[in-house]
C-alpha cells in the first residue's frame, strides 16, 4: 500500500517531502517517519522543537525501529519512541468505542488503554479531531439513522441504536439527524426545503436550507437538481424567510476569509463529519491534502475515504472544501472547477 503522505511504497521516502515536513514542524507527519541526525547521532520526529540542522546531516527512515538499526538513539526533548504507542492507544480506544454496548466515561476508556484521561483527551482530539465522547456520539447517531429505516416504530431504533432512553436520544442524535425522527422514517416526507439561486461573481449559487440550517450551496445549480436530491420534500421558493441568509452566504463567496456562523443541517458518517470539522478548521487562504485530512479525522489510511467525504459536502464554500490539495501539492479537482478553487483560495489570502 503506498504511504498518504508520499503516495510512495512503504520502503520508499520522498527525501525532499520529508525535509519539507522537518522544516514545517508538520505535527500531522509524526509516526510517519523519522529523521536522523548524522552529526549528533540521533533521530527526531518532523514536529521536533529543536534547531534544524543542516540538510545534508539528515537521513529519513520510515520507522525508530529502523533508525535504531542504523545506529541512531532517540531524541530526548520529542520523545519519538512515543508517537508509535499515541498512535496504538487512539487506535485501540476506536476500536473500544466501536465494539461497546455501554458507553466508556474517559476515565474508564483512558485506563483501558494506560493514559491519564487529561493527556489521552487531547491525544485522541489531536488525532481524530473529535473528543471521545463526540466520536461515541456520531457512531449511536449513524445507527439510529441506520434503524430507523428498517424499524417500524421510533423507539425499538432508538433502543437497537444503543440509548439507554429515549431522552438520551433526543439530546444527541435527533439534532444531528437534521429532522425528528419520524420524518427521517419515512425519507424525509414533509420537510420543508426553500431555496433560491443567487448572483455571485463566481457564478449562479442554489442556496436550500430547511428550518434548522443550510441543506444545499452549489454552483450552477436550480430547483430541478434539488427536487432530484430531496425528492421527498416539500420545495419551495425561499422568498423573505431565505434571504437573510442567503445573503450571507452570498457575502462568504465575495469574501471567503470571512468566519461565518452559519446554521447547517447535514449529517454524515462520523468520520465524514470529522473530515468537515477538519475542513472548517483550515485557516482561510491555507490547505492541507487530503491525507492531512484522513489523519486528523482519526485513519491516517483512510486517504481515498477524506477525497469522498470531501465529494460528499453540500455545502460548497461553508465547508471550504476548495482548501484541499493532493498530496504532491497540486491543486487536483473539484466539483464546480479548478478555476473557481483557485479564485476562492485567492480571494481568502488576499482578505
Amino acid at each position: 500500500m503506498a504511504d498518504p503522505i508520499t503516495g510512495l511504497a512503504p520502503n520508499d521516502i520522498d527525501p525532499d517531502a520529508a525535509w519539507a515536513a522537518f522544516i514545517a514542524r508538520d505535527r500531522h507527519s509524526d509516526g510517519r517517519f523519522v529523521g536522523a541526525v548524522r552529526t549528533t547521532g540521533i533521530y527526531c520526529r518532523p514536529s521536533c522543537a529543536a534547531r534544524h540542522p543542516r540538510r545534508e546531516y539528515v537521513s529519513f527512515y520510515r520507522t525508530p525501529a529502523e533508525a535504531r538499526a542504523a545506529g541512531y538513539r532517540a531524541c530526548l526533548r520529542c520523545k519519538p519512541d512515543e508517537v508509535a504507542r499515541d498512535r496504538v492507544a487512539v487506535a485501540e480506544a476506536v476500536r473500544l468505542i466501536e465494539a461497546a454496548e455501554e458507553t466508556f466515561n474517559l476515565d474508564q476508556l483512558a485506563a483501558r488503554v494506560g493514559y491519564a484521561p487529561h493527556h489521552f483527551h487531547r491525544l485522541f482530539k489531536r488525532a481524530t479531531g473529535v473528543t471521545p465522547a463526540a466520536y461515541a456520539r456520531g457512531l449511536r447517531a449513524r445507527a439510529a439513522a441506520d434503524a430507523l429505516t428498517r424499524e417500524a416504530k421510533v423507539s425499538d431504533a432508538i433502543y437497537e441504536a444503543g440509548y439507554s432512553a429515549p431522552s438520551r436520544f433526543y439530546e444527541s442524535a435527533a439534532a444531528r439527524l437534521g429532522m425528528s425522527p419520524s420524518l427521517w422514517q419515512r425519507g424525509g416526507a414533509g420537510v420543508t426545503i426553500r431555496w433560491t439561486v443567487a448572483a455571485t461573481s463566481l457564478g449562479p449559487l442554489l442556496i436550500a436550507a430547511t428550518d434548522k440550517g443550510l441543506c444545499r450551496v452549489a454552483f450552477d445549480e436550480g430547483e430541478a437538481s434539488l427536487r432530484r436530491r430531496f425528492a421527498q420534500a416539500e420545495v419551495v421558493p425561499g422568498g423573505a424567510a431565505l434571504a437573510d441568509l442567503a445573503a450571507r452566504v452570498v457575502a462568504l463567496v465575495e469574501s471567503p476569509d470571512r468566519n461565518e456562523d452559519l446554521p447547517l443541517d447535514v449529517r454524515g458518517t462520523a468520520f465524514q463529519e470529522a473530515v468537515w470539522q477538519a475542513l472548517r478548521n483550515i485557516p482561510a487562504g491555507e490547505t492541507r491534502s487530503y491525507a492531512e485530512l484522513a489523519a486528523v479525522a482519526g485513519n491516517p489510511r483512510a486517504v481515498r475515504a477524506a477525497g469522498t467525504a470531501c465529494g460528499a459536502n453540500h455545502l460548497a464554500v461553508v465547508i471550504p472544501c476548495h482548501r484541499v490539495h493532493r498530496s504532491d501539492g497540486s491543486m487536483g479537482g473539484y466539483a464546480y472547477g479548478v478555476d473557481r478553487k483557485v479564485e476562492l483560495l485567492e480571494r481568502e489570502r488576499k482578505g
